[in-house]
């Protein structure tokens, strides 16, 4: 039995896995959802990693999931604890000694936004509706007001300091639509940062909430 632990993106909130989970658990895995403080302005980096280990606690043969902003998370965790794989969704993935801050110019992240953009026909402003929602189902969507928040600076201006990437398998799940961190860019950004090949699947940026089926199908593949 694998333990599936899954880090939430910007915000933090473990929520954003529920689509997910019960899909993993039901072919005989832990599926373990990680809340994060990410609202919190006196908790950075560290505190998002230890948060991630404690709930890792008793685990073995974990398969950590990292979305979004988690990519930043992920290596300090990796170096923390023994991992089986490392999957990063839609992810940030940093070099060592990068913030997340500086992350966006050292990448092109936003050129690649703006172009796809206006390629696709929708506004180049970022707003959640546009960048975040354009796919999730409306029940989903109103389930969500409520528990949206805001992430908290810090955590942009803090260096990511890590050795080394684990020698494990590393994978990188790039939606076909996703609207923040275009697939096009993800793949470069996978094979410069990783030598990996960026694996596509249909959703936007938020696919746990819009594609949870094939989003778990892929993650159960790699077992």
């Amino acid at each position: 039995m694998a333990a599936f632990v899954l880090i939430p993106g910007a915000g933090g909130v473990a929520w954003y896995w529920h689509r997910v989970m019960p899909l993993l658990e039901a072919a005989g895995h832990a599926a373990i959802a990680v809340d994060l403080p990410g609202n919190d302005r006196n908790a950075g980096l560290e505190t998002y990693a230890q948060r991630v280990v404690d709930a890792a606690e008793g685990h073995d043969d974990i398969v950590l999931v990292a979305q979004s902003l988690a990519g930043f998370t992920a290596p300090l965790v990796c170096e923390r604890i023994q991992v089986r794989q490392l999957v990063f969704v839609n992810a940030m993935i940093p070099r060592p000694g990068e913030t997340a801050g500086a992350w966006g110019k050292n990448t092109g992240a936003a050129i690649a936004r703006i172009e796809a953009a206006n390629r696709g026909g929708y506004s180049e402003t970022f707003d959640v509706a546009t960048y975040f929602m354009h796919d999730v189902p409306a029940d989903v969507v109103a389930a969500s007001a409520p528990l949206q928040r805001e992430e908290a600076e810090t955590i942009f201006s803090e260096p990511c300091h890590f050795a080394a990437w684990p020698k494990v398998p590393i994978h990188v799940i790039a939606s076909a639509d996703d609207r923040l961190f275009p697939p096009g860019f993800q793949h470069r950004v996978a094979a410069e940062r990783l030598g990996v090949v960026a694996e596509g699947l249909p959703g936007g940026h938020l696919i746990a909430l819009s594609h949870p089926r094939e989003l778990a199908d892929r993650l159960l593949s790699y077992l």
